[in-house]
């Protein structure tokens, strides 16, 4: 059973509130990203699940078996550090090698876990080289090597990959993603402020955020699968918060409400169509509308639904898109992201239709309106027919 169980946690350091309220469930042998900004806990849960450092309140389970007052040893957890933290002095092997022998391990079972686990990594030709002599890659390949060898209920990496370049940190991402296929019953908890990463690894993603007053402070926003929080966020936070760039935040005003979902009114006088349940609220209820960058399409002038029309300030090249900067009355800019065959000009106003079920409604308090249409689904194929 390699299934964790958070029930009511909280870490509290003196009377500072680092954490509140943690319910979580983490299934036998998923793949969980703990995501959110600098400040909102995420290493100190990670760090509560592996035993260094106690629980103010609340209970942890790893199957069935209570873990508040169990040393980290007896956990069956594994750690990866963003720092990697191997003895300069020892080779690759006398690394991967240690934690068995301070636990006593028969050293024939020692060769052959260390020599499994490079296998598993391809770092045989580096078990005789010490970490001076390896790229930064090579070192967290170590890092993970270690984890393996001591054959955990549960992986918990923490930033692993934040002290590598970008063309690295996109390869040991996949590593990581294949580390989780080798080895199914065991669950993987992973900490990261990156959300690409979230989206790329996780089964499940848990959302934290670092609120200023204590109910929020280090407190859930949403739990779910990547696309779930992607295409159904819960709130404004977790709505901005996943996307690059982020969701558009525009103002709008309730016109009409029936069974099929909500007219709200922009500043500028456009209407648009939203299949939320919005019934229980007033017309006239302030709302604020999200539509994502990548969810505004440029059409003609012929088109007259769900369309609306902004001045175009700049433009930025990335190739295959891009990015349109668009005039808003808000702070902060409308963004569209379009592909590169779409043909702008900086004179005149450009016209863009939003799908209805793409846009999203968010009420005073900032939570969103239920959506009346299922969110969209990943593609799925069997890869053993390929």
């Amino acid at each position: 059973m390699t299934s964790i169980h958070l029930d009511n946690a909280a870490k509290r350091f003196g009377r500072a509130t680092v954490l509140n309220d943690i319910n979580l469930e983490i299934e036998d042998g998923e793949f969980c990203v703990f995501l959110g900004p600098s400040g909102c806990g995420k290493s100190t849960l990670l760090r509560m699940i592996a035993g260094i450092e106690t629980l103010t309140q609340g209970e942890l389970k790893i199957g069935d078996q209570r873990m508040n007052e169990a040393l980290p040893a007896e956990r069956r957890v594994a750690m990866v550090f963003q720092n990697y933290a191997l003895y300069p002095h020892m080779s690759v092997y006398e690394n991967m090698a240690f934690g068995l022998k301070q636990a006593k391990t028969p050293k024939d079972q020692i060769v052959e876990r260390v020599g499994e686990a490079a296998r598993i990594l391809q770092i045989e030709n580096l078990l005789e080289r010490k970490p001076k002599e390896l790229s930064g890659g090579q070192r967290q390949r170590v890092a993970i090597g270690r984890a393996i060898v001591r054959q955990p209920a549960v992986f918990l990496f923490d930033e692993p990959l934040s002290n590598l370049d970008a063309a690295l940190r996109v390869h040991m991402r996949t590593e990581i993603a294949n580390l989780h296929r080798k080895f199914p019953e065991a669950s993987m908890i992973y900490v990261t402020h990156d959300q690409t990463e979230a989206m790329a690894l996780a089964d499940k993603i848990v959302l934290l955020r670092a609120g200023d007053d204590v109910i929020t402070k280090g407190s859930i926003a949403q739990t779910g699968s990547p696309l779930e929080l992607y295409h159904r966020p819960k709130n404004l936070f977790v709505a901005g918060f996943l996307g690059s760039p982020s969701m558009n935040f525009l103002p709008v005003t309730l016109v009409a409400a029936s069974e099929d979902g909500a007219r709200v009114k922009l500043d500028s006088d456009e209407e648009l169509f939203v299949p939320v349940s919005a019934g229980h609220l007033p017309i006239g209820a302030k709302l604020t509308l999200g539509i994502r960058p990548e969810h505004m399409t440029p059409v003609g002038e012929a088109v007259t639904e769900q369309v609306f029309s902004r001045a175009l300030n700049a433009v930025e090249n990335f190739g295959e898109y891009s990015f349109l900067y668009l005039s808003e009355s808000t702070d902060a800019p409308m963004i569209a992201k379009v592909s590169d065959e779409t043909e702008v000009s900086l004179r005149g106003a450009i016209k863009f239709q939003i799908r209805p079920e793409l846009c999203h409604l968010f009420d005073e308090a900032g939570d969103a309106l239920t959506h009346l249409n299922p969110a969209p689904k990943s593609i799925s194929f069997d890869a053993t027919a390929l």
